[in-house]
C-alpha cells in the first residue's frame, strides 16, 4: 500500500521484519516442541532460543542475499537462520517442516493482529454513529428515494442505520478474525507424515492460533472471509460517504464535511468546500472489492498446494487490511466531525417540497374517508402537480379543490410533521445494545 493510505500500527504488521520474525518465532517454537516431544534434546532447544538471530534490516538483507542464490524466500530464510545458530543445534531449525507450515501459520497470527486492529478501528465508527444518531434522532429532514424528495425521516434515523450496518461490518470481522486465526504443521501434504501432531498443538497453543487439518496449505476461503468483511466495510464507508456527498450539494445544503483552519477547497475557487474526504473514501472502496475478487480466485488451488495464490496475496492481504483500516478510521473522523445544517434540513422539507412529503397521508385520509383508492390517488397526484407547477403550497391547493372533501382537522394531521416522526425512537432504541 502507497504510504498515503498506510496508518503506522496497521502498517507495521506488514514489514518485513515483522514477517521474518513470525517466521522465526514458529520455527524455534517447533525446536521447542520437538524436544518436549522428546525427539530433539532439551539442550540443543535451548540453544537454538539462545543463539537465534535478530531480526533486523541487515538480517533481511541477508536473507535477500542469499534468495538470489536459492530462488525460494523460506529456504534463503532457514539457510541464513541455521548459519547464525550454528551447527549441530541449528540443523534442528525447520526440522520436519515444509515452508506452507511456517508461512502460512506466520501469516494468519498476522491477520489476526490486523483483524484485531479493524475491529477496534470499527468500534470507534460505531461509537461515533451511535452519538451523532442519538444527538440528531429529532432533527427533521426530507427523505428521499430516487433522489427526490419522499416523506419526512430525520438525519438520526439515517445515522442509526449506518450504526447498525457498521455493527454488522465488525461482527463480520470478528468472526473472519476467528476463521483466519489458524495455524498448520503438518508437512507437505498436510498427513503428519514426518512431524508429531503435538509440535502443531503446541506452536499454535504459544501463537493463540487453533490447529486445523490442511492440506499442504491451509485453506484459502479463510483468507477470502477476511477479504470479505474488509470490503463490506469499504461498501459501508462508501454507503456514507455517498450520502454524505449529496447532502453536501449546493442545492442541497444540509451537511458538509468539516474544514480545517488553513484548509483550501480549490485550487482555483476560493469559495468551494469540496467532499474531498468523502469522495476518497468513496474511490477506495472500489479498490477494496477489487481484492475480494482475487481473494476468491485463491481458493481453487491445484491438488495439495500450488503457489498461484502467493504472488497474489503478498499483495491484497496487507493492502486490504490497510485500507480497510484506513477507511476507518477516516469515516470516524468523518462522522465526528460532521456539520450539520439542521436549519437548512427543515427548509429544504418544509418550504423546498411546497409540502409534497405528505401526499400519502393526504391519500389515506381520503381513503379512511370513504373513497375509492385510485380516484384518491388521481385527485392527489393532479393537485401535487398543480403544487409543482404553480410553485404553490400543497395545502393550500388541497383547500381549493372541491374534489377535496376533507374536513380541516383531518388535513391538518395529514400536514403534521410530529405525526409523521412520532415512531423515529425506535430507530435509537434499536442501538440500546450496541457498544
Amino acid at each position: 500500500m502507497i504510504p498515503r493510505y498506510s496508518l503506522p500500527e496497521m502498517a507495521a504488521l506488514f514489514t518485513d521484519q515483522a514477517r521474518m520474525r513470525l517466521w522465526l518465532d514458529v520455527e524455534i517454537l517447533a525446536v521447542e516442541a520437538w524436544a518436549e516431544v522428546g525427539h530433539i534434546p532439551a539442550a540443543d532447544a535451548a540453544a537454538v532460543r539462545a543463539r537465534a538471530p535478530e531480526v533486523t534490516p541487515a538480517f533481511v538483507a541477508a536473507v535477500d542475499e542469499r534468495e538470489r542464490v536459492t530462488d525460494h524466500d523460506v529456504a534463503a530464510f532457514v539457510d541464513v537462520v541455521q548459519a547464525a545458530v550454528g551447527a549441530p543445534e541449528g540443523w534442528w531449525v525447520h526440522y520436519g517442516l515444509t515452508s506452507s507450515d511456517v508461512v502460512d501459520t506466520a501469516l494468519c497470527a498476522t491477520l489476526a493482529r490486523a483483524a484485531d486492529l479493524l475491529v477496534q478501528a470499527s468500534d470507534r465508527l460505531v461509537a461515533a454513529l451511535k452519538a451523532r444518531a442519538v444527538e440528531h434522532i429529532a432533527t427533521p429532514m426530507a427523505g428521499r428515494t430516487h433522489g427526490m424528495h419522499a416523506e419526512p425521516t430525520t438525519f438520526g434515523v439515517k445515522l442509526a442505520l449506518w450504526c447498525l450496518q457498521a455493527d454488522r461490518d465488525r461482527q463480520r470481522l470478528r468472526a473472519a478474525r476467528d476463521r483466519v486465526a489458524v495455524g498448520k504443521l503438518s508437512g507437505a501434504v498436510g498427513t503428519y507424515s514426518n512431524i508429531d501432531p503435538a509440535v502443531e498443538t503446541a506452536v499454535c497453543r504459544s501463537l493463540g492460533l487453533t490447529p486445523v487439518p490442511a492440506t499442504q496449505v491451509i485453506a484459502r476461503d479463510r483468507h477470502a472471509e477476511l477479504l470479505w468483511a474488509c470490503a463490506s466495510v469499504g461498501a459501508t464507508v462508501e454507503a456514507i460517504g455517498t450520502e454524505v456527498r449529496h447532502l453536501a450539494r449546493t442545492e442541497v445544503g444540509e451537511a458538509e464535511e468539516r474544514f480545517g483552519a488553513g484548509q483550501k477547497g480549490s485550487s482555483a475557487m476560493p469559495h468551494k468546500r469540496n467532499p474531498i474526504l468523502s469522495e476518497r473514501l468513496s474511490g477506495l472502496a472500489r479498490v477494496l472489492r477489487g481484492y475480494l475478487g482475487a481473494g476468491l480466485e485463491d481458493v481453487a488451488l491445484w491438488h495439495e498446494r500450488d503457489i498461484s495464490h502467493s504472488s497474489v496475496e503478498r499483495v491484497i492481504l496487507p493492502d486490504a487490511c490497510m485500507l480497510a483500516y484506513y477507511v476507518l478510521r477516516k469515516a470516524s473522523g468523518l462522522i465526528e466531525g460532521l456539520v450539520v445544517h439542521e436549519d437548512r434540513m427543515r427548509s429544504n422539507l418544509v418550504d423546498g417540497s411546497l409540502g409534497l412529503v405528505f401526499s400519502q397521508p393526504v391519500l389515506l385520509a381520503l381513503v379512511a374517508n370513504g373513497m375509492e383508492r385510485d380516484t384518491a390517488y388521481r385527485i392527489v397526484q393532479r393537485d401535487a402537480r398543480v403544487a409543482w407547477d404553480q410553485r404553490r403550497p400543497f395545502r393550500s391547493v388541497l383547500d381549493h379543490d372541491p374534489e377535496v372533501t376533507l374536513p380541516a382537522t383531518a388535513l391538518d394531521a395529514a400536514f403534521s410533521l410530529d405525526r409523521a416522526l412520532r415512531h423515529v425512537t425506535r430507530f435509537v432504541d434499536a442501538l440500546a445494545g450496541i457498544e
